[in-house]
């Protein structure tokens, strides 16, 4: 179809942490003082995309696997940090009821939300990016959907950064503005530059200019480490040094930071709904967790024509 609107690939854990960290729970409880401001803030974030993006298409991803054990057996820092003492991923302890609460809310709108057993929510957004017909636009504040990006196949990452109301819509311009590379090698300049917030160290000393420089000279990681045997390759002796020393890290970092593009999903209804697919049900649960305004704005908002 011509000039097509996108379709919405939603990062579900992202959007629902900072709506909960972004909304006092004081501001949203139920009668009885269960706190719903992921919930609330979720719901609204939805009907901002809706309402703005105008798409006829969407799917929210799941964290099915948080922390999957491929990626932990190839860097077993992987997420440690996050790492529950009972097991499990640190999580508020008045977030993880309101997770459910989102999924039925979704499911009583007609939205589709999807995980795969073994993957992350970042996995799900990747293969559905390849898989579905584009335009798309996936909604995130993870930097690591940067590689996701995609001019020729129209994907584009709107990044959550400010907030839903102050996107940045990025296209492969805006990744090589922002750090100096292409989309298709941030994985690759991810995986020198470190994430803390992810258990990735990184190699030591090479930062986000230094790394952004050695992708621009070499072309990416394979590059850089195939220079690294040529010693005329031109490196300083330090950052030959430092790169020598995390080879084996280099090995398998990029395989963890890479997204999945080819998570086993089933058949999924994609088609935004014009009207909630189960009203009844979903007043039922407005007014149980006092969701009534979050609700009727989303409904409005999936009301509208397609542009």
């Amino acid at each position: 179809m011509a000039n097509r609107p996108p379709i919405l690939l939603i990062d579900s854990p992202s959007l629902y942490f900072r709506a909960y960290f972004g909304i006092p729970e004081s501001a949203a409880k139920t009668a009885d003082g269960q706190p719903v401001n992921a919930v609330r803030g979720f719901l609204d974030m939805l009907a901002q995309l809706v309402r703005t993006r105008r798409p006829d298409r969407m799917v929210c991803a799941l964290d099915h696997d948080w922390r999957p054990a491929w990626r932990v057996e190839l860097l077993p820092s992987y997420k440690a940090h996050r790492v529950a003492p009972q097991g499990g991923e640190v999580v508020p302890d008045t977030l993880s009821p309101q997770v459910p609460m989102i999924l039925e809310v979704l499911d009583a709108l007609g939205i589709t939300a999807v995980g795969a057993t073994g993957y992350e929510a970042d996995d799900v957004l990747g293969t559905l990016s390849v898989t579905q017909p584009g335009p798309a636009e996936v909604v995130s504040g993870d930097r690591d959907l940067f590689q996701l990006v995609d001019d020729a196949r129209q994907v584009r990452l709107l990044y959550v950064g400010r907030g839903v109301a102050k996107l940045d819509d990025c296209d492969d311009a805006a990744v090589r503005a922002r750090y100096g590379v292409p989309a298709d090698r941030y994985a690759d300049f991810a995986a020198l530059r470190g994430d803390p917030s992810d258990g990735l160290p990184g190699v030591p000393g090479v930062g986000e200019k230094t790394a952004a420089r050695l992708i621009e000279r070499y072309d990416g990681l394979p590059g850089i480490l195939a220079a690294l045997d040529d010693p005329g390759s031109g490196f300083a002796p330090g950052l030959r040094t430092k790169l020598n020393a995390a080879r084996d890290y280099l090995a398998v970092a990029p395989k963890v930071v890479r997204v999945a593009l080819d998570v086993p999903l089933p058949e999924l209804p994609t088609a935004l709904p014009t009207a909630p697919a189960d009203p009844d049900r979903l007043l039922e649960l407005a007014e149980r967790w006092n969701l009534a305004g979050s609700c009727r704005r989303l409904v409005d908002a999936l009301a509208l024509p397609c542009p």
